[in-house]
């Protein structure tokens, strides 16, 4: 009977289990940013830095964050929650990714709509598991279509291969949702009703809830433009990520920068530690040493635009947020 009650529950394990294979993730990537690096050289590199191409790269990655934003509305038929609330919740869920593990900030984006806007919780869900769809379908997409202007980079092919088939099978879930006349969903969230935590009308609503937020998976015109401006954000992203090799001096073009957001995004399919410190970097730096970059320059690169990609969020999150927000946030999040 002690035994029994001492034994850790499975729902207990799974974050914690996960959590660790993203730790274990994160190590073997920085592994990779690592093991050719000459610190001299790398130190060299973040001294000769021109700054000054910092800043327009900085105002391109948040003009992508708001292309984000737009994505993210657009997903919400027929009624769409108001750009300001939704730039907010994806402004805490980033925010989170940085502080979290397994991009628990998603879970924290949910939360702040549904408390700021009652948006529903499973239609939020549904909505950003269609967003990971199309943002790893838009990676692929613009991997073949560039590669015939790329340096060989076979491993990053067979990554998207791989992303693609994930990206398939979650189509055909929603197909089989949308077929089944909603007894697929009914009987996904039977288990949900024996929560006596969770009022008896949400939980009955949460099904059509659901299905309703997979409306950019399911609606022609809706799935067109989200994919569209999923596209468009990788795009305006790339300009940023390739303005910040100028101030390297690394002498690539625009392609390198779209390669290293398309490395990048697909290595985040992967659990990983908070800010995915080390899977950012070492996807940088062997996306980058296909060009021919030295690890140590490479690194210098990545350890710079992480940071342009990290620490904006804590600096402007109090005006955003106001004071004690993170924590507060935080508090909500767990409660």
């Amino acid at each position: 009977m002690g035994a029994a009650r001492l034994r850790p529950s499975r729902s207990w394990l799974a974050p914690h289990l996960l959590a660790v294979v993203g730790i274990l993730v994160s190590l073997g990537f920085g592994y990779l940013a690592v093991r050719r690096v000459h610190w001299s050289d790398t130190w060299a590199a973040l001294r000769s830095t021109d700054a000054e191409w910092l800043v327009p790269a900085l105002l391109v990655m948040t003009l992508s964050f708001f292309v984000r934003v737009l994505r993210w509305q657009v997903m919400f038929p027929p009624e769409r929650p108001p750009f300001r609330p939704l730039a907010r919740a994806l402004f805490v869920g980033y925010l989170f990714n940085n502080l979290l593990p397994v991009r628990a900030g998603e879970a924290a984006r949910v939360v702040t709509l549904n408390k700021r806007n009652d948006v529903p919780v499973t239609k939020a869900t549904a909505t950003i598991l269609v967003e990971r769809a199309y943002d790893v379908l838009s990676l692929v997409v613009l991997l073949f279509l560039i590669a015939p202007w790329l340096p060989h980079v076979s491993w990053l092919r067979g990554a998207g291969l791989v992303a693609l088939g994930l990206t398939l099978a979650l189509g055909l879930l929603a197909l089989l949702a949308t077929h089944s006349r909603g007894r697929f969903l009914h009987a996904l969230f039977r288990p949900v009703k024996r929560l006596s935590f969770l009022p008896p009308e949400s939980v009955d609503r949460a099904p059509h809830d659901f299905l309703e937020g997979l409306a950019a998976l399911l609606r022609i015109r809706i799935a067109v433009a989200a994919f569209a401006l999923t596209m468009l954000s990788w795009l305006v992203l790339g300009v940023g990520f390739w303005l910040v090799t100028l101030a390297f001096h690394l002498d690539v073009s625009y392609l390198a920068g779209l390669l290293v957001v398309i490395g990048i995004g697909l290595s985040m399919i992967l659990p990983s530690s908070p800010a995915a410190i080390g899977v950012f970097e070492g996807a940088t730096v062997v996306c980058l040493g296909a060009y021919g970059v030295s690890d140590s320059k490479a690194l210098s690169y990545a350890l710079v635009l992480h940071a342009l990609n990290f620490l904006p969020f804590f600096v402007i999150a109090p005006f955003v947020l106001g004071p004690g927000s993170i924590r507060r946030q935080r508090i909500a999040l767990e409660g």
